[in-house]
């Protein structure tokens, strides 16, 4: 009896040790009953931090927790890159750079002016147009997951539903994992309103646009933000008529005015492009490619009286995005959304309907509604880390730059002038502009692009940087220097004693600094 007892205690010891605790392996896949990582464990969750969503939001916040030391998940859904590798940024891109190829070469007086002639019709294969964007996509969303399973994140493909604030269910696994902390990273899905039907064929969003299954002579493009923008460019380089159909009474609403103006001259009117503005798409209704056109109503935005119906071949939905927060389980965390978005507060936590933060919960990305960019996402995902870690982080949403890539291309960060103003006004600061210009530069008139212009808004009383605004090739990568400027306080005074590559784009960005301080550049 003596010994009996004696190895009892040791049994029950060793238990208390976890020596005895069955291992456990988290497949992609969960297969294991609810609970079956509970038991001696019950009390310690299994991760420091469980992420649900795995686009460039939800990746970024991952990878920043494994250097932070957490042990850290991902709900995948079975999509791993989200939109912005799968339907989005990534494969929009590839298709950008393919039909501004085909723009370029058919482009004789430019080439011309190079010495440069091209003998017979440029051609171009439209399935290899879509196969570079689908497998650009592809070898993406591939290093993503490699970048996570080489770190150590263990990868759910199941999508994650709250069971409460830190306790993820695995949707069609039946079970429930446990973590000190969960972000919410679930991102957007394109909104269609009401009145339009889709098929996917000849009615659709970017989603399916991306596949360019075919290329119609005559598209309408409802929306004239960055997505419409952006597909107009490859729809018209490829041979298509593009017609917009914008609610707001001018054409690229949320774009800086000057700038909107000067893409109106130089994206939209050299080129088969004509607009509707102030109406409403009330009704549109599909066709099928080849044999029945599409139809579009219209409706004046203010009276609702019938404008016009058109017939086109195909009609493209670009009418924004909304949050994907359906089947989260947001109701057994009392949280209330509005219009979809996760109330947050600066530090990315998730706020219940009573606005108290609920502990160990935290939202980035758009399914927040802060700023809806996959790198804007990222960023918060990280800033929603640090705090959890106990470093206290705000992330500076007025640093976070934007792009659109047109050709040539928009960016900005900051407010537009327009914004500006009022909170000058309300702050009470006087407002500054300089301006810098593509056509004096020497590296841009060698490209043959003299179009464009660098609009730098600073306040005149500490020369700080408020907002920067270009349209010119590659303002997408010249945007950068003004948002590292932002985000550290950098003030003319340094930005124009900081020496500038000559010859170079950022020169016209060098000119800009330099004329807010009353100097010239060479």
């Amino acid at each position: 009896f003596a010994r009996r007892a004696q190895a009892m205690l040791s049994a029950f010891s060793a238990a208390l040790s976890g020596a005895y605790l069955p291992s456990v392996h988290l497949a992609p896949r969960a297969t294991a009953g609810r609970g079956a990582l509970s038991g001696l464990r019950m009390a310690e969750p299994d991760f420091d931090l469980v992420i649900v969503g795995c686009g460039v939001g939800g990746h970024g916040a991952a990878l920043h927790a494994v250097s932070r030391g957490l042990k850290v998940a991902v709900c995948a859904g079975e999509d791993v890159g989200g939109t912005c590798v799968n339907r989005g940024c990534v494969p929009s891109k590839a298709l950008l750079a393919a039909s501004g190829r085909v723009r370029d070469m058919q482009n004789d007086k430019h080439l011309a002016a190079m010495g440069v002639k091209l003998e017979g019709a440029v051609t171009y294969d439209r399935q290899g147009v879509a196969d570079h964007a689908n497998n650009l996509a592809s070898r993406v969303q591939g290093n993503l997951r490699g970048s996570l399973t080489a770190l150590g994140v263990t990868v759910f493909e199941e999508k994650g539903s709250l069971a409460g604030p830190t306790s993820i269910e695995l949707v069609g696994a039946g079970k429930t994992i446990e973590a000190k902390n969960v972000i919410l990273a679930t991102g957007s899905v394109p909104f269609v309103p009401p009145g339009v039907e889709t098929d996917g064929k000849t009615v659709f969003t970017s989603d399916e646009a991306l596949k360019l299954e075919w290329v119609p002579d005559w598209i309408a493009i409802i929306g004239s933000g960055y997505i419409g923008l952006e597909f107009s460019d490859v729809y018209t380089a490829l041979g298509s008529e593009v017609t917009f159909i914008e609610a707001m009474p001018k054409m690229m609403p949320f774009f800086d005015r000057q700038i909107a103006q000067l893409a109106d001259r130089i994206l939209i009117r050299p080129r088969a492009i004509d607009s509707y503005t102030n109406v409403f798409a009330s009704e549109v209704t599909p066709g099928i490619p080849g044999e029945r056109p599409a139809t579009v109503k219209m409706i004046d935005a203010n009276t609702k009286e019938h404008v016009e119906t058109i017939e086109v071949d195909a009609v493209m939905v670009c009418t924004g995005r909304k949050p994907f927060s359906e089947g989260l389980g947001l109701e057994n965390v009392n949280v209330e959304t509005n219009r979809g978005f996760v109330p947050v507060d600066d530090k990315m936590r998730a706020l219940d309907k009573d606005g108290n933060v609920i502990d160990g919960l935290w939202c980035i990305g758009d399914l927040n509604g802060k700023m809806m960019l996959a790198h804007a996402a990222s960023a918060q995902g990280i800033s929603a880390v640090e705090n959890m870690c106990g470093h206290e982080h705000v992330l500076n949403h007025d640093a976070v730059p934007a792009a659109c890539f047109t050709h040539p291309e928009i960016a900005m960060v900051g407010p537009t002038e327009e914004q500006a103003k009022e909170r000058a006004e309300k702050e009470g600061w006087e407002m500054g502009i300089a301006q810098g210009n593509f056509k004096a530069n020497s590296k841009a008139l060698a490209e043959g692009e003299g179009e464009g212009i660098a609009k730098v808004i600073f306040r005149k009383d500490t020369f700080e940087v408020v907002a920067v605004h270009i349209i010119g090739i590659h303002a997408a990568d010249l945007i950068q220097e003004c948002a590292n400027a932002i985000q550290h306080g950098t003030t003319l005074q340094e930005l124009s004693m900081t020496v500038h590559t000559h010859p170079t784009l950022c020169e016209v960005l060098d000119e800009a600094f330099k004329a807010g301080l009353g100097r010239s550049a060479h």
